[in-house]
């Protein structure tokens, strides 16, 4: 007998095959259009309350700097720069500008302050969770409740004087009688009010900090000052620009504790103060509005030359 092998028939490749060698182009994706628009479906309301609240008042504030305009009549003379030029030329409009010092100064204690206590409250320590409370706790009150407190802390023969007596120092001071000491102490109350934000920025910014590098820093035999330089200082160094921003910022636009406190009396009277006492109480909008612009413009120039001498940079301590 013969043995007979079968053979499988050759393919006959489709006519709508591709050439071999190439590859199967690619289905388009389910939905198309409608799937691009999805996420700005999601993001339309959001924009739309952005612009209406806060791109169009912006928009109008400049164009109300060009004017003449009281805030309440119809009429709206263009002036030009007038109202920037009465801003730079009369000293009493741009000297306010120079007690923004006094809560700079106090800004730079503030996070000098935080940071000493998100470092030392970053180890382990005995009640540091009732510590990082009590830090954090004045930030949460309200602006106008704590203008009403230190009103009464500060005023003659009040709280501050009954402790100082008890050391033999009470003297019955007007803490807030005078433009140096009411200065000196509304920024103190600054400081004690916004410490706890930048605590809470800078610790949370630590304890991000992979704990192997604190474990081979200690096999080493670094200390906590070699530490807090060579780590943490390195690390948290963007938060610490993000903090000389707000503080910067801040500083140049303080408004609520003097406002509650002096009502900007005893040369307490910031920039803000003075740009709603133009608005509301002398009916000068179109000057307001200016003085709100240049104070805005301050502030982004401020930001700019920080982030161009301090940029941000990944530093990789592994």
């Amino acid at each position: 007998m013969t043995e007979t092998t079968h053979t499988a028939p050759a393919k006959v490749p489709r006519a709508d095959a591709p050439p071999p060698g190439t590859a199967r182009p690619s289905s388009p994706p389910r939905g198309g259009l409608p799937r691009r628009l999805t996420p700005w479906l999601f993001l339309a309301v959001p924009l739309v309350l952005l612009v209406t609240f806060t791109y169009v008042p912006v928009a109008n504030m400049v164009y109300y700097s060009f004017t003449d305009w009281d805030g309440v009549s119809p009429d709206r003379n263009f002036t030009g720069l007038e109202n920037y030029r009465q801003i730079f030329t009369r000293p009493e409009l741009f000297r306010v500008f120079f007690v923004s010092f006094y809560y700079l100064a106090a800004s730079v204690l503030q996070i000098a302050i935080a940071l000493y206590f998100a470092t030392v409250l970053s180890f382990n320590l005995r009640f540091r969770n009732l510590f990082k409370g009590i830090l954090f706790f004045p930030y949460l009150i309200n602006g106008v409740a704590i203008g009403f407190v230190f009103l009464y802390f500060f005023q003659d023969g009040g709280t501050l004087d009954s402790v100082l007596s008890w050391f033999g120092t009470g003297t019955d001071r007007a803490w807030l009688g005078d433009p140096e000491t009411a200065n000196t102490s509304l920024a103190g109350v600054s400081i004690w009010r916004y410490a706890g934000l930048n605590f809470v920025l800078f610790l949370g910014a630590i304890q991000s900090i992979p704990a192997e590098l604190y474990e081979a820093a200690q096999l080493d035999g670094a200390t906590r000052w070699q530490q807090f330089r060579h780590i943490i200082a390195p690390s948290i160094r963007p938060v610490i620009g993000l903090s000389v921003i707000l503080a910067i910022s801040g500083s140049l636009s303080v408004f609520e504790i003097p406002y509650i406190m002096t009502g900007g009396a005893t040369g307490t009277t910031t920039f803000v103060i003075q740009t709603v006492k133009l608005a509301f109480q002398f009916n000068k909008t179109g000057l307001a509005s200016a003085a709100a612009v240049v104070l805005l413009l301050i502030i982004l120039l401020i930001t700019w030359i920080q982030r161009r001498l301090v940029p941000d940079e990944k530093v990789d301590l592994v």
